[in-house]
């Protein structure tokens, strides 16, 4: 079954990465040969040439970080932090972030008198 499911997947991507390289390269070309002739005098560039300027936007800016779980995994490390403390060091973790963050937690649901 998780075999399947891996496969499902694979094929997926196998079908939809390319098309989404095709058309985000096709609206790279088409906004680059629609603005920075007129507004700087550059030259038309190709299809290849704005897949490239993607593929180098993406290196420059995004990172080559993997997926999903790279990006979560500080607050997996707070949670298995906040399990393994006492209720005393949850309230006094509490305590102290009230002063920096505002009320939150159990506190929070107290009707402010």
């Amino acid at each position: 079954m998780k075999l399947r499911r891996i496969l499902k997947f694979v094929l997926t991507v196998a079908l939809f990465a390319p098309l989404l390289i095709a058309v985000l390269g096709f609206v790279v070309m088409r906004l680059w040969n629609w603005l920075t002739p007129a507004l700087f005098g550059w030259h038309l560039i190709t299809f290849w040439q704005a897949v490239g300027i993607l593929v180098l936007s993406k290196i420059l800016f995004g990172g080559v970080r993997g997926g999903r779980g790279g990006r979560m995994h500080w607050r997996h490390r707070m949670k298995d932090r906040w399990e393994q403390m006492t209720p005393e060091e949850r309230e006094k973790f509490r305590q102290g972030m009230r002063g920096r963050c505002g009320p939150f937690g159990s506190a929070a649901a107290e009707p402010k008198a």
